[in-house]
């Protein structure tokens, strides 16, 4: 149970030096949700707006210190975990969580950055599918990067969102969040599964490219209303909340987007729209 007013969030992470998307992006979202906010780095990228430049992985033996001399020290309610380039790093995220196991653990399987830049490799992705799948709670594949953990060509349409989701599911975590923006839809429907069944949760499709981070966004926000939340509520309550909150924090940051003026591709979400 969380017992302080303000819960500790930890994001385990690749960096974004434009601050839309990774490790920027998840400080950015707890703190706009009134999480504090606590990171361990797995990868200096060098990238914008435009694309991926280069990617240089931390060490693990230096993950594995980040990791301990924080979870020595600081109580998480609730982790999100995004890039991750080796099986190495896999291994040394789960032992660590493993050990100090926080309530919450919520991973992005981020494998291509909005560019189309491939972020992971092979034995990555191996990785993530079979290492931290299993270890999270919730799960956020967009519809490449679900295709990618099963081995199987991406979904067109509804029917084929609704298919994939056994095999997701299949892989060991019990909720997850197959996020189905890039079907070529008037709106975007995600397919939340659960113990109890499936649920589509539609948003209207905004006419906005400052989409940079927003899948960093959107599950750093589900990790921090997770944070918020302590029984006595059932944990399939308690993930729907969260997602449906998510998505509604998510959404609104989006539409106002276009005040910021970041980069000449596609900018970031407006992280602060409440605040700023």
């Amino acid at each position: 149970m969380v017992s302080r007013s303000i819960p500790n969030g930890l994001t385990i992470a690749g960096s974004d030096p434009s601050g839309g998307a990774g490790l920027q992006a998840d400080i950015k979202t707890f703190s706009a949700l009134g999480v504090y906010a606590t990171n361990v780095i797995t990868a200096v990228i060098a990238q914008n707006t435009r694309g991926v430049a280069a990617v240089e992985p931390v060490s693990v033996a230096m993950i594995r210190a980040q990791l301990d001399n924080l979870l020595d020290d600081v109580e998480i309610d609730a982790v999100k975990i995004g890039m991750v380039a080796s099986r190495d790093v896999a291994e040394t995220i789960a032992e660590a969580l493993t050990r100090r196991r926080p309530r919450w653990i919520v991973l992005d399987p981020v494998m291509v950055a909005k560019s189309g830049d491939r972020l992971v490799d092979d034995d990555g992705l191996r990785a993530v599918r079979e290492v931290l799948v299993p270890l999270a709670d919730v799960i956020t594949p967009n519809l490449p990067e679900a295709a990618a953990l099963l081995g199987t060509d991406m979904p067109v349409t509804l029917a084929d969102m609704a298919a994939m989701v056994g095999d997701l599911a299949a892989l060991g975590a019990p909720y997850g969040l197959l996020k189905g923006g890039h079907l070529p839809l008037d709106r975007c429907p995600d397919l939340l599964w659960m113990p109890g069944g499936t649920r589509w949760l539609d948003a209207p499709r905004l006419p906005t490219h400052n989409l940079h981070g927003a899948g960093c966004a959107l599950s750093s926000a589900i990790a921090a209303h997770l944070a918020h939340l302590a029984p006595p509520q059932s944990p399939q309550t308690e993930v729907e909340m969260a997602i449906d909150a998510a998505k509604r924090w998510l959404h609104r940051a989006l539409e106002a987007s276009e005040r910021l003026d970041v980069g000449q591709g596609k900018g970031p979400p407006h992280h602060f729209h409440a605040w700023w």
